[in-house]
């Protein structure tokens, strides 16, 4: 189940991409406060954002700046929303890097298949072969290999893996991997987590330690030395 973020002040426009979304299977969290949503990023790294360009206490373009310059935010997919209809306001969005730009007012069956259309993108964008070190993982094949060599992992532990990897450097809290790996709310249950990272470090075998544990905060990937 995909996380989605929307930051838009219009409290109903909001509810209408909400409803919208958790109707077409997707897990939603709407902000209107530029600041609580960047205290979200650090709790959970979203699937995709919808953002909002004409915010109260921040240009919609200076945030979508500040997402492509940080590391663990950079490759977040990004639909602008706004009521500036000018061909400037759409070039501005696509060149800070915006993924897609939806002018208001907008149809919610069109809407969603945008979000359908950007989300279909970063997924196909992410069937790569991922490598950090030793380590690699086919997304394609769903295969990972440890010096060539195939490791046999469960799903569970591939798609953490393929987390860590495509983020390497990247602190995750145990939230944020609960929200992206099972598609679940965080309720405070740590062994499940906990349980997946301890396998994965023992058929990782002498690499298994590339994977970091950061106390009281969650779990990372570095290369060996």
């Amino acid at each position: 189940m995909s996380l989605i973020y929307i930051l838009e002040d219009d409290e109903n426009i909001r509810e209408i991409e909400s409803y919208a979304l958790k109707n077409s299977g997707y897990q939603v969290k709407g902000y209107t406060i530029v600041k609580e949503f960047y205290k979200a990023l650090k709790e959970a790294i979203p699937s995709l954002i919808v953002l909002d360009i004409m915010l109260p206490d921040e240009d919609g373009i200076e945030v979508l700046k500040k997402l492509r310059s940080k590391p663990d935010t950079k490759k977040i997919p990004v639909i602008m929303l706004t009521a500036r209809t000018t061909e400037m306001d759409k070039v501005k969005g696509l060149e800070s890097g915006a993924d897609d730009y939806i002018t208001k007012p907008f149809g919610v069956m069109e809407f969603v298949a945008r979000v359908k259309a950007v989300l279909r993108r970063s997924e196909k964008a992410d069937d790569v072969l991922l490598s950090l070190g030793a380590i690699s993982v086919d997304n394609d094949k769903r295969v990972a290999y440890i010096k060539g060599k195939p490791c046999n992992l469960t799903y569970k532990e591939f798609e953490l893996l393929k987390l860590f990897i495509s983020n390497a450097g990247i602190v995750f809290t145990r939230e944020n991997i609960m929200n992206r790996i099972w598609g679940t709310e965080y309720i405070g249950e740590t062994r499940t987590v906990d349980m997946h990272v301890r396998t994965l470090r023992k058929k990782l075998g002498k690499f298994g330690d590339m994977i970091k544990t950061v106390r009281n905060v969650g779990y990372k990937i570095e290369e060996k030395d």
